[in-house]
């Protein structure tokens, strides 16, 4: 529908208006609507197509706001370019704001493409050259996005000229090559077999038959071409095909998804595909092996010398000249081999240890050999040599101080000390005396024990249960007991009076104040003292020792 009106609010007269000619022109009763150029306007179209917008209504029933605005295009337009070597007029003479050196107006000295002279046309007034062309050509949308713009054709014919060239005087020196070469194709060798077979015919009546000359013919078959090469008859050129038809593909070699990854866009099976199988002896070990086969490590090896050495500012690259880079690489290793003999050398004359840089055997440094050991079921020896037991790095079994054992081999279960078994004597380096050591140690060891006897039968000791009933009763008759507040009182303000002195640092006690040292062992502890100690004490399994409060 389209809308008649202007861009006004209708009213709802006249919406019903509108309603009913627009149901009238669905139902062809009524004309269709005409737009400004005179064409017809379908009345099923929806609104959302026919109305329209805000900004372009014109009070008229139109669909130009749907349509592509006309535009005049020259078909020419984008092979239209600049006109390449396009000269005007040239001058008679110098004009000024010329270039200085050619005489042309178009540019400027800075940026003449002519071959310097000697002295320019500015000052010779001579050889002037003509000016360029310029053209103002305005390229259109597809014309800037054109990659090939202005590319004239003609110059690829020169090239495709140059490789054509090129590859006929390849196959004429191939086809010399080959015309030189002993001919080794099929026929060639049917014919050398058969003579073979007419001498000795000749020789010996009953020599050859049909079955032996195809047999023959099977035998020489391995000179003719190989397998994947095809041979044109008339260029006499073996063209190798891509792959051996006869191969298996790499992701055929091993079926077991879990096997070696195949990537079918690279076509690379880097792993081992058969891990089981040696890669030596595998027909196909993966594409990582031919990496670290053959020459190529030597190959990395100097990439990267190439790399380091140009990180350092040297004008080394593999790929532009190969053979300065694997020679200096050669050089480089031998430099490197020189200073390391040097400094070897060096170290050697300072130092010395030259005796420990001789090569250890393989039997003592991997613990293998190649002799025959056979051993019973109880661990003995019954054919061959018995195995050397390692040893540690450090001294074993060396005697000092007259000793025949090691210190540490003997343990006393009475005084549970150790010491030497050869001895008995519990001194760490000491001299050893024998058995008249072991004589004393035992005579020593019996009167202690004697004495220990002795003194417990003269004060038998208590039983811990006894002892405890002993400390319960004391400790309960001190509580009984009444404590002396003032004695107390005084104790408690002795006790600051001694913390406070030490600390002021001072530590001048008299003997009056301290008592004698008679008086000193005999003291004994009251219970006002114990009863301070008991109150100054710090306690620090509880959690509230530390606690200060602030607020108050």
């Amino acid at each position: 529908m389209a809308s008649s009106g202007g861009p006004g609010k209708l009213s709802r007269e006249e919406y019903r208006r509108q309603k009913d000619l627009d149901a009238a022109r669905k139902a062809g009763t009524a004309p269709y609507a005409v737009d400004e150029e005179g064409k017809a306007i379908n009345p099923h179209i929806p609104q959302y197509i026919s109305q329209v917008p805000w900004y372009a209504d014109t009070g008229k029933p139109s669909l130009s706001h749907q349509r592509k605005p006309a535009e005049e295009k020259d078909p020419s337009a984008i092979n239209h370019w600049y006109d390449r070597g396009a000269k005007g007029l040239a001058a008679k003479k110098y004009r000024k704001g010329a270039c200085e050196n050619c005489g042309a107006m178009t540019h400027k000295r800075q940026d003449c493409l002519e071959r310097p002279r000697k002295k320019g046309a500015k000052w010779t007034g001579k050889g002037i050259a003509p000016d360029e062309a310029i053209q103002d050509i305005e390229v259109g949308y597809d014309a800037k996005r054109d990659r090939w713009n202005g590319y004239d054709p003609a110059e690829h014919k020169k090239v495709y000229e140059e490789y054509e060239a090129i590859e006929a005087e390849r196959q004429r020196l191939r086809e010399e090559e080959i015309d030189n070469q002993t001919t080794t194709d099929l026929a060639a060798v049917r014919k050398v077999a058969k003579a073979g077979k007419s001498e000795g015919k000749d020789g010996d009546p009953d020599f050859g038959s049909s079955d032996e000359e195809d047999a023959d013919e099977d035998k020489y078959a391995d000179a003719a071409d190989a397998v994947g090469q095809k041979m044109d008859t008339k260029t006499r050129i073996t063209v190798r095909n891509l792959r051996i038809r006869e191969d298996t593909a790499k992701y055929l070699i091993n079926l077991d998804p879990s096997s070696a990854y195949y990537d079918p866009k690279t076509r690379s099976m880097r792993d081992n595909p058969l891990q089981n199988v040696p890669p030596e002896e595998a027909r196909f070990a993966g594409d990582n092996f031919l990496r670290y086969s053959g020459e190529a490590p030597e190959v990395q090896a100097i990439q990267l010398f190439a790399w380091q050495s140009e990180a350092r500012g040297n004008d080394v690259h593999l790929n532009a000249n190969p053979t300065q880079g694997q020679l200096l690489h050669k050089e480089y290793k031998e430099k490197k081999e020189e200073l390391r003999d040097l400094s070897k050398v060096s170290i050697l004359e300072k130092y010395g240890g030259e005796e420990y840089l001789e090569s250890v055997p393989k039997e003592l440094l991997r613990g293998q050999t190649e002799e025959y050991v056979e051993y019973s079921r109880t661990g003995q020896v019954v054919h061959g040599r018995e195995r050397v037991k390692a040893r540690s790095k450090y001294p074993e079994d060396v005697y000092i101080n007259n000793h025949t054992s090691v210190w540490g081999s003997w343990y006393d279960l009475s005084s549970g000390q150790w010491g030497y078994a050869c001895c008995h004597s519990f001194v760490h380096v000491s001299y050893c005396t024998g058995a008249a050591g072991k004589e004393a140690a035992q005579e020593s060891s019996a009167q202690t024990l004697l004495a220990a006897r002795q003194v417990e039968e003269s004060a038998p000791l208590k039983s811990s249960a006894e002892q405890h009933e002993g400390w319960k009763k004391d400790r309960d008759k001190g509580k009984e007991k009444e404590l002396d507040q003032s004695a107390l009182a005084h104790a408690v303000s002795e006790d600051r009076k001694r913390k406070a002195r030490v600390n002021e640092g001072d530590d001048r006690f008299s003997k009056k104040s301290r008592g004698d040292e008679a008086d000193m062992k005999n003291f004994d502890v009251a219970e006002e003292e114990l009863e301070r100690y008991r109150m100054n004490r710090r306690m620090a399994e509880d959690p509230m020792a530390s606690y200060v409060d602030s607020e108050v």
